[in-house]
């Protein structure tokens, strides 16, 4: 009997609670249906009912291309989210809520599946050794391959005099 009072309490709590709530809107006659599911609903839960463990099931993921339609263009990869071509999946993935590990996880990808169309990637590239990143300091940019060095010859044993 001490149980079936906790739970009116914590059902009238909570329906008191849900009321305070200056955003709630709802008539007087629909607060004492509203107790009765809050009081079902916290008294599921103290059994232990299907209420107090819904277990998630996986859900099934179709991507809206193929993998190989996805790369099909150098200019942009097609997402298999929503099928939309994007020079970087990056942002696109955050705004869906998924890393690119999640993505290629989530749709049977390869480990080395591109998230940067490759025309973007390359044209970030030519631009990067243009302004001359990835260069040693001192170094000069030049187009032609980088001269061997000269080796000294090795210093002769001096010997001393006796």
């Amino acid at each position: 009997m001490n149980t079936d009072t906790n739970v009116v309490e914590l059902a009238t709590e909570l329906t008191i609670a849900w009321l305070s709530n200056p955003n709630t809107r709802t008539s007087p006659e629909d607060v004492p249906a509203f107790l009765k599911s809050m009081h079902a609903a916290v008294a599921s839960l103290g059994d232990g009912g299907e209420a107090a463990t819904p277990e998630a099931a996986p859900q099934e993921h179709t991507p809206a291309v193929t993998a190989r339609k996805s790369l099909a263009s150098k200019d942009h990869i097609i997402s298999m989210i929503d099928g939309k071509p994007y020079k970087t999946l990056r942002r696109h993935l955050s705004t869906n809520g998924l890393t690119p590990e999640q993505y290629r996880e989530r749709y049977g990808l390869k480990a080395d599946y591109p998230m940067v169309a490759e025309a973007y990637s390359e044209s970030r590239r030519a631009m990067a050794k243009k302004i001359g990143l990835g260069r040693k300091p001192g170094q000069k940019a030049s187009t032609a391959p980088a001269a061997t060095k000269t080796r000294r010859a090795p210093k002769a044993a001096s010997t001393e005099a006796e």
